[in-house]
């Protein structure tokens, strides 16, 4: 699996805040470790710093820091970005991909409808084979829908749009 890159996406303490409201998936970090325990090929972790003054995210805070799931992780490539697409951050990442000529990525993450989701959409339109993991992934209510709701639209937007394959963690392993 050389030619494919798992790459997680803001798993970020900050994202517990409750401020955030209300969640889906509680088994989203879990599914994360597994996959984390199993993959074998190159690992990318993307952080989101936050430029919000009031954000958990923000770079020196404690919800800037990786959840703990990540703590065994040896990343081939950790970035920052400030952006929702993980291929708009500190880093090229599509140039990075193709010098290893990586073709495939895995995506997970927080959160399901916003940065996953870009993520996977500016990836389909650079041309790589994308699948996001969606119960490795979890989002908040927002603007009068829940969660879940929001998770469905993605999968919905990304299956109608030809952005990416939907899958699971058992999928995946």
């Amino acid at each position: 699996m050389t030619d494919t890159a798992l790459i997680l996406i803001d798993v970020q303490r900050g994202f517990d805040d409750p401020s955030w409201g209300k969640r889906n998936n509680p088994d989203a970090e879990a599914n994360t470790a597994r996959l984390l325990d199993a993959w074998t090929g190159p690992l990318v972790l993307v952080r989101h710093d936050s430029t919000e003054p009031g954000s958990p995210l923000r770079p020196g805070q404690d919800g800037n820091r990786f959840k703990p799931e990540l703590d065994r992780a040896e990343p081939d490539l950790v970035f920052a970005k400030d952006v929702n697409s993980a291929f708009h951050g500190e880093v090229d990442l599509d140039a990075w991909l193709k010098a290893r000529g990586i073709t495939d990525i895995v995506l997970a993450g927080i959160q399901t409808n916003m940065c996953v989701e870009t993520t996977a959409r500016v990836g389909g339109n650079l041309g790589y084979r994308v699948r996001v993991v969606l119960d490795a992934t979890f989002t908040f209510d927002l603007e009068g829908l829940t969660a879940d709701e929001l998770s469905r639209a993605t999968v919905a937007n990304l299956r109608g749009g030809g952005f990416a394959e939907i899958v699971s963690t058992d999928d995946v392993l």
